[in-house]
């Protein structure tokens, strides 16, 4: 994504908090506490469901602002391209008729339109069909989104703690630090790769992965609470469910995370 202008955007000051600290690493992020529509970029990306109903939450906040019509577009496009039913990990981008933002990048977290997905890694492919979807529209136009900003992912309805959103979104935004890829298939082959043995929970649609218990989960600062013998906190964040070899290393013991709401 070095090309492109990543900017994280959240109204929930939990969720802009575990971003500051999970890309602390990562300055040329942007990380924003407001309003998707304050966002002055060439796209935005809205969680959605597989059929494109943006009846709440954020989408809800866009089809205001733009009209109705920006719900038969994106209806139009997942009807062309999905028959009308959108996978998780993959994406729509349609033009908003606007100057700012030119696009609306939608991508399913989720199939209904409430759907608790704490416990699936669904997160993750959501975020990297959004960076997908820039390379793929600017392999049609060159240039055509050099920003895009996102919102938290599934921590609403979808009742992932921000902590965990914010691991799964830096896991994302990593995988395409240098890497390219032509479709949403070679996009989740890389994923699951990069995930090892918890790649096999990628199927289409988002299956189940375990759910970690709090003191499981680590930043890339490794402010959590030391896990036990067995386990160990690594350089980048946990990603739930994924645990190390019997073999490696305890963690030093590190201050505990600050007291995010995992409802949120």
């Amino acid at each position: 994504m070095q090309s492109v202008k990543v900017i994280l955007v959240d109204v929930n000051p939990k969720m802009v908090a575990a971003w500051r600290e999970v890309f602390e690493e990562h300055p040329e992020v942007d990380i924003v506490q407001g309003s998707m529509l304050d966002q002055q970029v060439d796209a935005w990306v809205s969680p959605t469901n597989a059929r494109g109903e943006m009846a709440g939450g954020l989408d809800g906040v866009i089809k205001r602002h733009f009209g109705p019509k920006i719900q038969t577009k994106v209806q139009s496009e997942i009807a062309r391209l999905y028959k009308g039913s959108m996978p998780v990990g993959t994406a729509t981008c349609v033009e908003t008729g606007s100057k700012v933002p030119r696009y609306l990048i939608s991508t399913p977290s989720m199939g209904a339109s409430s759907e608790d997905i704490s416990d699936t890694l669904n997160v993750v492919l959501t975020c990297a069909a959004a960076f997908q979807t820039v390379h793929m529209q600017n392999a049609r136009e060159a240039g055509s989104i050099t920003s895009i900003a996102l919102p938290g992912i599934g921590t609403g309805t979808g009742r992932t703690p921000v902590e965990i959103c914010a691991d799964l979104m830096w896991t994302a935004y990593n995988l395409f630090l240098n890497n390219q890829f032509t479709n949403y298939a070679d996009m989740r082959a890389a994923l699951e790769e990069e995930l090892g043995s918890l790649g096999n929970n990628l199927a289409p649609g988002g299956t189940k992965a375990a759910k970690p218990a709090p003191a499981a989960v680590a930043h890339v600062t490794g402010n959590a609470p030391a896990p036990a013998a067995a386990a160990y906190v690594p350089k980048g964040p946990v990603i739930p469910g994924k645990t190390a070899p019997a073999a490696a290393p305890a963690a030093p013991k590190a201050k505990p995370l600050d007291d995010f709401d995992d409802h949120e």
